[in-house]
């Protein structure tokens, strides 16, 4: 039985291309995905954009009359971050087919993938002994 090479080399280019064609349709569409969301009084909207960055802001001028300055700013926050989770749970779902079966996109997304808590977290603070320093080294005059 003979074997068609270029036939599979063929295959392989055309499925190549399939696949830079899904991915560029995706990048697209992540660039393009954005999120609302409204505060339960309805005084708050925040829009974000790609990345879940805010875009946009509009706060009705009873709420200046309803909260003191720290609620509202905290009002604001907390309508931006779930305008923010809308667009990572929509970018989730649009990296999603690109992915194998069991990868996590919204890790993905987070730049974490499969890295466990512990590879993920910081390095430990250098040891700050001053045995081997001398007195202008440690900040201080001799005593």
């Amino acid at each position: 039985m003979t074997v068609d090479h270029q036939a599979q080399v063929d295959e392989l280019i055309a499925g190549y291309r399939r696949s830079r064609e899904q991915l560029a349709g995706v990048h697209r569409a992540l660039a393009a995905v954005s999120g609302s969301a409204t505060s339960a009084d309805g005084l708050v909207t925040a829009t974000a954009g790609p990345g879940g960055t805010l875009a946009g802001l509009t706060i009705d001028e009873s709420a200046y009359r309803r909260y003191q300055p720290h609620q509202l700013a905290e009002l604001i926050v907390r309508t931006a971050a779930a305008a923010a989770e809308l667009v990572h749970r929509s970018s989730a779902d649009l990296v999603a087919p690109l992915l194998p079966a069991g990868a996590d996109p919204a890790a993905l997304l987070r730049g974490t993938a499969d890295l466990t808590p512990a590879e993920l977290a910081p390095p430990p603070a250098p040891d700050e002994s001053f045995e081997d320093r001398t007195w202008m080294q440690r900040g201080g005059m001799p005593g």
